[in-house]
């Protein structure tokens, strides 16, 4: 299926699923360069923000993709592994899971939709076995680093990647397992992903 990144409603239903083998790599690499845009012009240069589509589907053999589709409109992704290998030195413990490429078309922000596709991942994450999500993100958005604590993250360590400009903050929060969840607690998760999004999160991850 040809998904087409532009322009959607907000007021509709947001549905999640997976990439498929139908979908564009293209159109998904157009709106990680529109979604991380602002990054790049106040001079953090994310690799998402320039990565080429072969770049791009590299990333997604890494994990499950995930896409955010309005009315069979592209408006989000997030692509999720655990566990998750990291590289030599990078401070984080072993078998924890990741998350990366998680982007929001700039029209859609401030819908609550970053903190869905982030619950999405979570959920993902721990269905997948692990108990721990590791990021990291530059430390000079501090936005985006507070968005992340605000959400239950913490820092841990340092890192600076080679095909960015600046250094990353290595942020942790810590999942109970699926199989320590209440039933309220898989009900609200599952809601988080399934509901409409809230125009109260003001934040367009």
């Amino acid at each position: 299926m040809n998904i087409n990144s532009t322009e959607a409603n907000p007021s509709e239903t947001v549905q999640f699923r997976r990439f498929g083998g139908g979908d564009s790599v293209e159109q998904l690499t157009c709106l990680l360069h529109r979604a991380y845009a602002d990054h790049a012009a106040a001079g953090r240069v994310f690799f998402a923000s320039y990565q080429s589509p072969q770049d791009t589907q590299h990333r997604l053999s890494k994990g499950e993709c995930w896409v955010a589709m309005n009315r069979n409109v592209l408006v989000g992704t997030v692509t999720v592994s655990a566990p998750h290998t990291t590289p030599a030195g990078y401070p984080a413990p072993a078998g924890g899971g990741s998350f990366w490429q998680l982007a929001v078309e700039p029209s859609q922000r401030g819908t609550g939709l970053g903190q869905r596709l982030l619950a999405l991942a979570e959920s993902r994450i721990t269905a997948l076995g692990s108990t721990q999500a590791i990021i990291d993100t530059p430390s000079q958005a501090t936005d985006l680093v507070d968005w992340y604590l605000r959400r239950g993250y913490a820092p841990i360590g340092t890192w600076r990647w080679d095909v960015t400009n600046y250094d990353s903050i290595v942020l942790m929060k810590n999942l109970p397992p699926m199989t320590s969840r209440s039933p309220g607690q898989v009900r609200e998760a599952a809601s988080l992903i399934r509901r409409p999004v809230d125009r109260t999160d003001a934040f367009g991850q």
